[in-house]
Order: C-alpha cells, then sequence, then structure tokens
C-alpha cells in the first residue's frame, strides 16, 4: 500500500515520497508558552502524535521536531507592547523567563497527561537567536529584506517581484493583500504594509533583548521556525505540520524566507490540523465556552457532568479526522467513554478465547458454532485497517474498522457463536493487529492497567477485613461491607480460592 497525505499546499492527495527513502524529517510550529496550553492546541498536538506514531507503525524512520516559542512572538509588527510575553509579565509581575518555565512545564504534563510521545529534538526560540540573525543578514544580502530604524523587515513586494509568490499556501492574492491591510501604528518603518519583522528594535522598556548588527533587540515570530527545522531537518524537508490558523501568516512567511534563503521550496508536504469547537460554538475566552484540558479531566466545570479520562478524551478527539473541524459535547464525551470501556473489554476477551482454540481438553467450537454462522476474514480486515492508515491518516475509519472487530470478538466469546475463525494463527493475528493499532498507533492506554492499583489495594484491605468480620461471625460488618461496596458499582464474589471483585 502507498501512503497517501493531503497537502495543503496543492489541495490534493499526494503519495507519500520521503528525501531519503524510509526516513521522515517532520517540523510542527509547537506552543508559545505565555500561558496554559488550551485543549485546542492539545487537539492539535495530538493529531500530529497519531501521525507520528502511525509514520513509525509503518516502517518509516522520524525525525520529529517541535519547537517551543519563547521570545518574539508579536500579535502584529507595529507595536512592541503586542509582544505576548511582555504583556504576561506585566500581568504576573513576574520575569520572562519565569513566565517561560511555568508554562513549558505546564504544556509537558499536559501533553504526558494524554500519552503524547515527545519529540525528537524540542529546540527553542531563545535557543536559536544566533541562527536567526545569520539568517536575517543573508536575506538582507540578497535583497530580500531592508532595516528600517533598527528593525529588520522582510520585502514581500520584492519577493513577488522576483517571480515567486506570497499567497501560495494561503491562495492568498498580493494585490487583494495590500489594497486590505489596514494602518497600524509603527507602519511607517515599513515599505510596504504586508512587509514583516525579521528582527524588532527593542524599546527601553523591553525586557527581552539580544545584540544584533542592527542594535539591541528580538526575534520576530515567523523567522524562527525557518532557522529551527532547517538547522535540524536541513534546507528542504518532509512535512511541516501545524494548527490550520498558523497557514496565514506564519506558514506563508515560513515559506517565503525559505525560498528567498535557499532557492528552494522548504517543505514538500504542508499539513494541518483543524480546529475544536465545544457545544458546536468556537472556544472562546471572551465568550465563556472555554475549558482547560485539566478541567475536563478533573470535572471542574460547567460544562460536563463527570471528569473524563484523559485515555477517553483521547479516544474521543481521533474519532475526527485531523482534517476536520472536531466538536466535543457532554453527549460526545459519554459516548466516547462507552465505546473506549467496550473497546477494552474485548482485548481481555481475546485471551479466554485463544485458549478455547489451543485446549486440548474442551471440544473444539468450531463445531458448535450456530448454523448461520460467518467467517470473520482477519487478513482482509487487517488490509482495511492499513487502508485507513495509508490513506491519510484516517483514524475515524481506522476506529470504525477497529470496533468491526470488537463487535466480532464479543460474538466469538458466546457459546453458540455466529462468527467463526479460520485458525489460531488467524486469532493472535487479530490480537497482535489490534494491539499495535489500538496502543501504538493510538496511543490509547488501559485505564484499568494505568489507575486502579490504589482501588486494587483499598479492596483487598476491605475484603481482609470482611474476611475477619466472618471468622468473628460479625456478618451485620461483614455483610454492610459487601452491601455498600455494591451499591458503588463494586461486587464481591466468594470462590474456591478467595474473594475477588467485580467492578459493574
Amino acid at each position: 500500500m502507498q501512503l497517501k497525505i493531503y497537502n495543503s499546499l496543492t489541495g490534493e492527495k499526494e503519495i507519500f515520497k520521503p528525501i531519503l527513502e524510509g526516513n521522515v524529517g517532520m517540523y510542527v510550529c509547537g506552543p508559545t508558552v505565555y500561558s496554559n496550553v488550551h485543549l485546542g492546541n492539545v487537539r492539535t498536538f495530538l493529531s500530529f502524535d497519531f501521525i507520528y506514531r502511525s509514520l513509525m507503525h509503518l516502517g518509516y524512520k522520524v525525525r520529529y521536531v517541535r519547537n517551543i516559542t519563547d521570545a518574539g512572538h508579536l500579535t502584529d509588527d507595529g507595536d512592541v507592547n503586542n509582544d505576548r510575553f511582555v504583556k504576561q509579565t506585566r500581568l504576573e509581575k513576574l520575569e520572562p523567563m519565569e513566565i517561560v518555565q511555568k508554562y513549558t512545564v505546564d504544556f509537558h504534563k499536559v501533553l504526558d497527561l494524554f500519552n503524547l510521545l515527545p519529540p525528537n529534538i524540542e529546540p527553542t526560540a531563545t535557543g536559536h537567536i544566533v541562527e536567526q540573525i545569520e539568517l536575517t543578514q543573508k536575506l538582507i544580502e540578497r535583497g530580500f529584506a531592508y532595516e528600517s530604524n533598527g528593525s529588520v523587515y522582510f520585502d514581500v513586494l520584492e519577493y513577488n517581484r522576483r517571480g515567486l509568490n506570497y499567497g501560495e499556501l494561503s491562495k492568498r492574492n498580493i494585490e487583494e493583500l495590500f489594497a486590505n491591510t489596514r494602518d497600524l501604528d509603527g507602519q511607517g518603518e515599513k515599505k510596504n504594509p504586508q512587509d514583516f519583522a525579521l528582527w524588532k528594535k527593542a524599546s527601553p522598556a523591553h525586557i527581552m533583548r539580544w545584540n544584533s548588527p542592527w542594535g539591541e533587540g528580538f526575534p520576530g515570530w515567523h523567522l524562527e521556525c525557518t532557522a529551527m527545522s532547517t538547522k535540524y531537518l536541513g534546507e528542504t524537508f518532509d512535512i511541516h505540520g501545524g494548527g490550520m490558523d498558523l497557514k496565514f501568516p506564519h506558514h506563508e512567511c515560513e515559506i517565503a524566507q525559505g525560498k528567498a534563503c535557499n532557492d528552494a521550496a522548504p517543505v514538500n508536504y504542508w499539513m494541518h490540523a483543524n480546529m475544536l469547537t465545544m457545544n458546536s460554538q468556537r472556544m472562546s475566552k471572551s465568550t465563556g465556552n472555554y475549558i482547560l484540558p485539566m478541567q475536563l479531566v478533573t470535572g471542574e466545570n460547567d460544562f460536563f457532568e463527570k471528569p473524563f479520562h484523559p485515555s477517553i478524551v483521547r479516544f474521543c478527539f481521533l474519532q475526527a479526522h485531523y482534517r476536520s473541524v472536531l466538536d466535543i459535547s457532554n453527549d460526545a464525551m459519554l459516548a466516547s467513554e462507552k465505546g473506549f470501556i467496550r473497546l477494552m473489554e474485548a482485548l481481555k476477551l481475546l485471551p479466554s478465547i485463544k485458549k478455547r482454540y489451543k485446549s486440548e481438553d474442551d471440544v473444539d467450537f468450531l463445531n458448535e458454532l450456530s448454523p448461520n454462522a460467518q467467517f470473520f476474514d482477519v487478513e482482509l480486515w487487517v488490509n482495511k485497517c492499513y487502508e485507513a492508515l495509508n490513506d491519510d491518516f484516517n483514524s475515524p475509519i481506522l476506529i470504525s474498522h477497529i470496533f468491526e472487530a470488537v463487535n466480532n470478538i464479543y460474538k466469538l466469546n458466546t457459546v453458540k457463536s455466529e462468527v467463526k475463525i479460520t485458525s489460531i494463527e488467524h486469532l493472535e493475528l487479530l490480537e497482535k493487529t489490534l494491539n499495535a493499532f489500538v496502543f501504538d498507533v493510538l496511543g490509547l492506554q488501559n485505564i484499568e492497567e494505568n489507575n486502579n492499583e490504589k482501588l486494587d489495594q483499598t479492596l483487598k484491605v476491605l475484603i481482609e477485613l470482611r474476611n475477619q468480620a466472618r471468622k468473628s461471625k460479625n456478618f451485620e460488618l461483614s455483610d454492610q461491607i459487601r452491601d455498600k461496596l455494591l451499591a458503588e458499582g463494586i461486587e464481591l464474589k466468594d470462590g474456591r480460592d478467595g474473594t475477588s471483585y467485580v467492578l459493574n
């Protein structure tokens, strides 16, 4: 099968041909660490975590680079006071690097919570000031940038005069861009309204500042990604990813910088994850339709009736294709929880089903099937799963195929099964493939295995107390422990080997 990727640059699915066979260089725009990572960010990074996992599962050796923006993020080029780090330092009365450290730690904690794999390289903007200054000098030397009052700007009009196309990714017309640009404070420094900052002169009050050939200042937002991606992946690399909101101007500027510096397109496949909505509305702090990842996990919010485990949130997110808008709601989360539990329970059934196939003491239950039993073709099912994965990482179709297998597992577990599998080898193939897709590719975690250790220890103590009560003929206390646990959905079962429990 050939992997196809939707390329935002061409607007088409294309057969993936890496620059170096068997290897993938992938760069994803990381967070600007001036505040807590929000749920929409998690959706974007989770999408590319799934893509990263999928590429590795398909046999590629991947170098995954995801940056940390810890300086120079201007909301526009005209006013240095719009630097997000400057605003947050004033708000929280902290040093800029305290802000950076605080929210970088938060970012990593949240992503660990949702079981995202770390990138191979996680460079920072402040760690690559030298490279950004060198790129700026190169752009000036090549006539694509100019210095103005201690700041340096990329000359968009000059870029287009040379037959290049600023606007090719976002499909914007350069003339329309110029016509629709509003006046900004400080606009007089620029030759053209659409020119963007490569380096900004620091005002006396600006704390984050570095020496440069043009005086003290700080880097513009767009240049850092060009500096870091080319340093670690080369002047042209395979995949560049990010949120849909970064197409313009950020990724558009990256393309322009790359072509102007190196006379080559910096990226072969541009990939963009779509936005997250909640209750069919855009998530926004200003409207109050907003929730942080931890609030969804802890249940400390006004939108959801209960807390949801991170793995269930992850499962919910992957039920939408990364290029589709994903809407979360209380009903959607409850449905995801139900589906997740059904999936995990099916995986638990497979060992006992395999045991029945292997057991010499048991009658071959292939002969005890329902007269209408149908074969579940495992090899065909495996191929369908890989077709979904190779079709632009289609997670919802992959999950639908996984649940086809889940439904057949439940049928296989019945006495008069309506499903039959040709051999134990096919059953083992089913188990191996399911585990690979569920845990390695989708990145789900078995909640019980990871989070019930304390519950298990607590119940062992209660069971021991109940056993002591029974030995002392204190049946009232014994029954009270049993009944109260049952009321909480925990059923105690007494057997030859002692007392066990089942979660209902």
